[in-house]
């Protein structure tokens, strides 16, 4: 059964000018793209937003602006997490989420805390959040690892937890998540490269990078992949890999953003310690790009 979280849903770029600040007007630009080219969702201030380089007051107007360019038409996710739990806790009740129908929270970064410190941090969360939580696993970035077990534990006790973002990149893990956790639990792939396998495990969809430069070819290839059309989600699964190794061949978003940039989206520009694409890299997604012209600007 299809949720509101069930399909393609992209994590959004944050687009700056040449001086480093928000460029909304970009923004607008990305968000009416990705709606027409058929994405299920959008989530707003991930990791591919850059956002552990905005302040408060930045993140506020991006989710006042993508809420506003949006006007109800898809669901919108948040992101709001972090490794101070009671920092955390204040943000999301802080933050303007009217237009908002979840929250996507990472698990606790560098502090590296035992499975039942992430599982006390996310039960103290989904006590104080206003929105339903959808945890976030990404041990490559974080430098722990939310195992299944602890990831079904916080879906039995926590009714506000309602998924899971999982970007753990080990399909074995992936296949004892599903196991583990109960039927109604939404397990959602956090890697482009794992989306299809994870849905035919039973996983229910994909938050995106490379969704929001080709939302019509992404979002055709996880609905091939929901409707149980193995053959066709692997065969669009095969043709976007080249395009996925190139968006992450020098970082998230630096790789992304290039490509939008190409497609007459946004500018390149990311904040430092990032640094945009280099020139080699451009001239290879323009040349990797050429294979889906129909979804240009």
């Amino acid at each position: 059964m299809r949720t509101a979280f069930t399909g393609t849903g992209v994590a959004l770029v944050t687009p700056f000018g040449p001086d480093l600040s928000p460029d909304l007007e970009a923004l607008r630009q990305l968000v009416r793209y990705a709606t027409e080219g058929g994405v299920d969702y959008l989530v707003v201030l991930g990791t591919t937003a850059e956002v552990v380089t905005l302040n408060q007051a930045e993140k506020a107007l991006i989710l006042q602006t993508v809420a506003d360019e949006n006007e109800g038409r898809l669901p919108l996710v948040a992101g709001i997490g972090g490794n101070n739990t009671l920092a955390v806790a204040r943000e999301m009740e802080q933050a303007p989420l009217d237009a908002y129908q979840a929250i996507l929270s990472v698990s606790p970064y560098y502090n590296r805390p035992t499975q039942e410190g992430i599982y006390q941090h996310f039960r103290f969360l989904a006590s104080r959040a206003p929105l339903p939580l959808i945890l976030y696993n990404v041990p490559a970035r974080t430098g722990s690892n939310m195992l299944p077990d602890t990831v079904a534990r916080l879906a039995r006790d926590c009714e506000s937890i309602i998924g899971v973002k999982e970007a753990c990149g080990d399909m074995g893990q992936v296949s004892q998540l599903l196991d583990a956790i109960p039927e109604s639990f939404l397990v959602i792939s956090g890697d482009d490269f794992t989306a299809v396998p994870t849905i035919l495990e039973g996983g229910v969809g994909v938050i995106s990078v490379l969704g929001q430069a080709l939302p019509a070819t992404f979002s055709s290839m996880i609905n091939h992949a929901l409707d149980g059309h193995r053959q066709e989600a692997l065969t669009l699964s095969e043709a976007v890999r080249p395009l996925i190794e190139l968006i992450f061949t020098e970082g998230n978003p630096a790789g992304i953003k290039a490509l939008l940039h190409l497609q007459g989206i946004g500018d390149p520009y990311v904040r430092l310690p990032l640094v945009p694409a280099s020139e080699n890299l451009l001239q290879a997604l323009e040349a990797s790009i050429k294979c889906f012209d129909g979804q240009r600007v």
